[in-house]
């Protein structure tokens, strides 16, 4: 078969993902240097050692003969996704979900399968315990019977227990739900639940950073889970013991300053011990009703402005420093949420105390506030 120009293109970027020890923070440092990926995977051994973080192993993965093997797995993977409907979606591409780039260990490539917008306004996910009682899942069908007038993208990891419920309730409720997966996108796992990730794919969809054919090795479900996390607003963890994947999830989505809500369970159950531990830590929001989420995530005000046309804001990069119109960019990319400070200054690639100067005189412009906790918005 030959390879289309726009398909060669994506032959390098899903190749440069292959390599072994060539992680995601590492595939975008070689980007950033060679400018493509094709442009990096034809760089002589001298110009690859001047980049910072290469080494000579690097250099030998990436000019040996696990260059052919990478590429050859590579062109397998276009074809089969060409033939299966699948998406390669780089972090370059304008259809990667632009809140799971904002992580600092966000995937180099996804591979897509649904009909679902990755970029939509609300995403939500919801995480739990395998072993789901039947109060766990009468938990999750009505969180989203509440909120599914806002219509959000429900997340989860079409896991047993809460993932599963929350996936068959989002369905119930015609709501799009998309599944992270820890395996390649043609092994579901548990197979148990082929049937409803096959209803997934025409409404929602199945995602995941792993190749075709990669089995549910135990090491990747965390891997999983901070993509469950960094692709939310926001994440409920409606039932979890002391110790497993939902607290992990969650622990994630407070890194990266996401809001976590947990579902408080009857006293003295252990399926709800870890819910529990996170909201007298308060690492978590408790969630008693539907309102608790339209307020953590601001779905309240957005309710309210619902059918009221407001003209957005209009900033003229002309009017302003280059790095303060950096900052104005990233937050206006946050849609109405504020910002870290240290976030802010990642986005934006700028040290922090330039990121902290920057904003106070941006502060006295009224262009942006600043809130309790060093976090900032537009106004």
């Amino acid at each position: 078969m030959t390879i289309s120009s726009t398909n060669d293109t994506l032959l390098h970027e899903v190749a440069l993902t292959l390599f072994s020890g060539v992680g995601p923070q590492l595939t975008r440092q070689l980007m950033s240097y060679g400018g493509s990926a094709r442009n990096v995977l034809h760089l002589p051994p001298g110009k690859l050692l001047k980049i910072p973080g290469v080494g000579p192993a690097t250099v030998k993965v990436l000019t040996g003969p696990e260059r052919t093997a990478a590429l050859k797995q590579a062109e397998a993977a276009v074809h089969k996704a060409e033939k299966e409907g699948v998406q390669l979606l780089f972090y370059t591409s304008k259809q990667f979900p632009a809140r799971l780039k904002q992580i600092p260990d966000a995937p180099a490539l996804l591979y897509y399968q649904g009909t679902a917008d990755l970029n939509q306004p609300k995403t939500l996910a919801l995480v739990g315990t395998r072993q789901a009682t039947d109060y766990g899942r009468e938990q999750t069908e009505r969180l989203i019977k509440g909120v599914a007038s806002h219509r959000p993208l429900i997340v989860s990891g079409l896991a047993y227990g809460i993932d599963i419920a929350a996936h068959r309730a989002a369905l119930q409720e015609g709501l799009e739900t998309v599944g992270v997966m820890a395996t390649g996108l043609d092994v579901i796992y548990p197979h148990a639940h082929r049937k409803t990730a096959e209803k997934m794919l025409s409404q929602g969809g199945l995602l995941t950073e792993f190749p075709f054919g990669t089995p549910p090795d135990k090491y990747n479900f965390p891997a999983r889970n901070r993509i469950i996390a960094g692709l939310s607003d926001g994440t409920v963890v409606v039932e979890a013991a002391r110790k497993g994947g939902a607290l992990i999830t969650a622990d994630l989505a407070l890194d990266y300053n996401r809001e976590v809500l947990a579902v408080p369970g009857p006293l003295g159950s252990v399926a709800s011990e870890g819910c529990h531990d996170f909201i007298k830590t308060s690492r978590a929001a408790l969630y008693a009703e539907p309102a608790d989420i339209e307020q953590a995530l601001n779905w309240d005000l957005a309710l309210h402005l619902q059918g009221k046309p407001t003209a957005p804001a209009v900033y003229d990069a002309a009017e302003f420093a280059v790095e303060e119109f950096q900052l104005i960019t990233v937050l206006l990319g946050a849609n109405g949420r504020e910002e870290h400070l240290d976030n802010l200054a990642w986005k934006a690639q700028l040290p922090v105390h330039t990121v902290a100067s920057l904003l106070l005189g941006l502060e006295f412009r009224g262009v942006v506030k600043a809130l309790p906790g060093k976090r900032f918005g537009l106004l």
